[in-house]
C-alpha cells in the first residue's frame, strides 16, 4: 500500500505540474491504466493519452491550484481541498474543489476524482 509520504508527495507534485504548467508532469503522477474524473459526473478519462490530453487543456487556461488545508489520507486515499484560479472565456474564474485520489502500492494515482460544480465557481 502507498505510504502517507507517498501520497502527500504525490498531491505537492500535482500542484507543482499546475505551477510549471507542464502536463507530462501531471501524467507522470498517475499509473499507465489510471481514470481521471473531472469534475464528477463527466466522461471519465482513461490511460496516459487521455489523461494528458485533458491535463494539457486545462494547463492551457493557465490554471494554478492552491490548497486550502491539509492533505488528508486514509488507507489508500488521499483527498485534498485546493482553489483553483484559471482563465475561461476571457474572465478571471475562481473554482473551490475537492480532489480524491487512489493509489496503487507502487504509490501511483490510479483513480482521481475531483468533486465541484457551479455554486463552487466565482466569475463567470
Amino acid at each position: 500500500m502507498a505510504t502517507a509520504e507517498q501520497m502527500t508527495a504525490a498531491v505537492h507534485g500535482y500542484v507543482e505540474a499546475f505551477e510549471k504548467g507542464d502536463a507530462e508532469l501531471a501524467v507522470a503522477l498517475f499509473a499507465p491504466d489510471a481514470t481521471v474524473e473531472d469534475p464528477v459526473g463527466t466522461p471519465v478519462k482513461r490511460g496516459h493519452d487521455e489523461i494528458r490530453a485533458f491535463y494539457a487543456a486545462s494547463m492551457q487556461t493557465g490554471a494554478k491550484l492552491r490548497l486550502e488545508g491539509p492533505i488528508r489520507c486514509a488507507t489508500d486515499h488521499a483527498a485534498f481541498a485546493f482553489r483553483v484560479q484559471l482563465t475561461l472565456e476571457g474572465k478571471m474564474v475562481t473554482v473551490d474543489v475537492i480532489d480524491i485520489f487512489r493509489f496503487n502500492d507502487a504509490g501511483k494515482v490510479v483513480e482521481m476524482k475531483a468533486y465541484f460544480g457551479p455554486s463552487n465557481m466565482t466569475g463567470l
